[in-house]
């Protein structure tokens, strides 16, 4: 991390770009009640202690990974999705926590506190609850995976903070955007992804684009009409901006897909506009991602139609 920061520093990026690493929440020892918590003896002193003092020095977060998902029991599955419960009472600050993460993030506070670095920011650097599990495991499924998550950004966004650490915003990432098929250990461990490993979303929080269904759909005075009943293709709507346009074909080029027909000396190069060539490539996006409406929203730009935009030799794919 120092020597990170050193060469953040020779390229005077250092106010601009912070240095940081995560750590799991088995680094504290007697985290319950919260503010009994304090960092293992061998990490307190030699580990963290300096590490604490280059973040202060740098003006850097501390990164946390709280994992509800791996504390909670039958007993406390309730207080650890944010439900209401009876909550967990500190005796030493009279505080009252009626969820885990709040628990958690003060039990990091008061390790932190401790060694005398109450002033580092925290941040969460990972959180998230799995889709599917085991069949003995009690609460794991899509409902509940959805629950946790539109729970915890309305938490972390409230700005209510902790109770020791009051009317605070904390930066939090969610894991995962992905489910992980390939990985070995528990079924719970292959899905913690809002979205599965094809690409189709498992559950909505929130982050899904709109979608819009045209009923009347832009006529092409270059193309011949064609409707077809089965088939559908995604294009342009009238009036969206160059500059979105641009933007989509960065977009799925940048992906990789198949791009060359809109290229200079391709099929569909003519006619050499942001227009004609953002609809191939929003079309080529859309029949390759399965062709669910949102994959033809592009930030509102794109809508769906039965009309075959083909024209000349340029053909527009329709599986």
């Amino acid at each position: 991390m120092q020597s990170l920061h050193t060469a953040l520093v020779s390229a005077s990026l250092h106010r601009r770009i912070q240095i940081s690493t995560p750590h799991s929440l088995g680094t504290l020892t007697n985290s319950t009640p919260p503010s009994s918590a304090k960092f293992r003896r061998g990490y307190d002193a030699q580990v963290l202690k300096p590490l604490l003092s280059f973040l202060r020095s740098t003006s850097s977060p501390f990164v946390v990974n709280p994992y509800p998902f791996f504390g909670y029991s039958i007993e406390t599955l309730d207080f650890a999705l944010f439900r209401p419960n009876p909550g967990l009472f500190d005796q030493h600050t009279k505080l009252l926590y009626t969820n885990m993460l709040d628990a958690q993030l003060d039990s990091v506070y008061s390790a932190m506190d401790k060694l005398g670095f109450s002033d580092v920011e925290i941040v969460i650097g990972e959180i998230g609850w799995p889709s599917e599990g085991d069949i003995d495991q009690i609460g794991v499924d899509v409902d509940t995976a959805a629950e946790f998550n539109k729970n915890l950004i309305a938490r972390v966004d409230s700005g209510t903070g902790t109770p020791l650490m009051p009317n605070r915003t904390f930066e939090t990432y969610i894991f995962a955007l992905f489910n992980e098929n390939l990985k070995s250990g528990p079924t719970s461990e292959r899905n913690f992804g809002i979205f599965r490993s094809d690409l189709t979303p498992i559950y909505d929080i929130g982050i899904l684009r709109p979608t819009f269904r045209s009923s009347d759909p832009v006529y092409n005075p270059r193309s011949p009409v064609r409707g077809s009943s089965s088939k559908r293709w995604c294009v342009t709507k009238a009036g969206a901006e160059t500059v979105a346009l641009q933007r989509n074909i960065d977009y799925v080029c940048g992906l990789g897909l198949d791009c060359r027909p809109i290229n200079e000396g391709g099929l569909c190069y003519l006619p050499n506009t942001v227009k004609a060539h953002s609809k191939y490539a929003m079309n080529l996006y859309y029949q390759t991602m399965e062709k669910h409406e949102f994959d033809c929203d592009f930030d509102n730009t794109g809508e769906i139609t039965t009309i075959d935009p083909s024209y000349g030799n340029c053909e527009y794919q329709a599986n």
